[in-house]
């Protein structure tokens, strides 16, 4: 797991680094765990238009991943650790020991040929899950569940992980990467370890195609525009805006969009 590094052949390549891909076992997915994806191009079902800077880029087909762990008390071994072209982090294969094979988001330090394990009673090694009431202080976390059964929706993302800080009967502490505490209820299931792929964040593009190839369209500045079509468009020559920056609906930049009060109790302490 690295970062390599082009000769400066041509402008795009100058600075231009990619993943080594070394932990990579596999080129080939498991069939059965995957499912087609259909692209909307940022549109909803009447076609217009919801969410910019979207369309076109590389097929791709959705690899099927267990978030919930909820196979427990059966060993698995690590079959492959695999590529997945929609999420930033590294997969990995896993087979029971009944035959079942599940993909799973890939911590780091985990290798082919490992055991895991889910559920209560597990022993803390990377890898396995278990609800956050057995899982001792100060360790590091992935894959955090919000709701008991629902799925992990905490810290998914490459080199990402949480710290478990605090714990009583009916809930947990942990703290983000983005320094908010927050409480989770005990039942909930983390995965040991940190997200793989933590070199992810080191990588530069090098040029506007490659992000094409993501899905990612061009993003045109609002003081490049005409005033009817942002609140920042317009001027005589070459206008630096003249106004604090906005959205294109006039909303200013790093006003507070959170919306859900409900669950403001389960809010420790604030990022910010």
């Amino acid at each position: 797991m690295g970062v390599k590094k082009y000769n400066p052949t041509s402008p795009g390549r100058r600075f231009q680094t990619v993943s080594d891909f070394s932990e990579i076992t596999t080129e080939r997915p498991h069939e059965p765990l995957l499912k087609s994806l259909r692209k909307t191009g940022g549109r909803n079902n009447y076609g217009r238009v919801t969410v910019w800077q979207r369309g076109g880029g590389n097929k791709r087909t959705y690899r099927i991943i267990d978030f919930k762990r909820d196979k427990a008390g059966v060993p698995a071994v690590i079959e492959t650790i695999e590529y997945d072209p929609n999420r930033s982090a590294r997969i990995a294969l896993l087979k029971y020991k009944d035959g079942e094979r599940r993909y799973i988001i890939a911590p780091t330090q985990l290798q082919v040929g490992d055991e895991v394990v889910s559920g209560k009673g597990s022993e803390i090694k990377v890898g396995n899950a278990l609800p956050l009431n057995e899982i001792p202080l100060g360790t590091f976390i992935h894959n955090v569940e919000l709701k008991g059964g629902q799925g992990a929706k905490l810290a998914r993302a490459a080199g990402a992980s949480v710290q478990l800080v605090a714990k009583d009967e009916k809930y947990a502490q942990v703290r983000l990467s983005s320094g908010e505490v927050r409480l989770i209820p005990s039942e909930c299931m983390a995965t040991i370890g940190q997200v793989s792929n933590v070199d992810h964040e080191n990588i530069s593009y090098g040029k506007a195609g490659r992000i094409r190839w993501l899905g990612r369209r061009s993003h045109v500045r609002g003081v490049a525009m005409n005033p009817v079509d942002h609140p920042l468009g317009g001027g005589e020559g070459r206008s630096s805006g003249g106004r604090p920056a906005c959205s294109p609906w006039g909303k200013p930049e790093g006003i507070k969009t959170r919306q859900n009060k409900r669950t403001d109790k389960f809010i420790v302490k604030r990022r910010k």
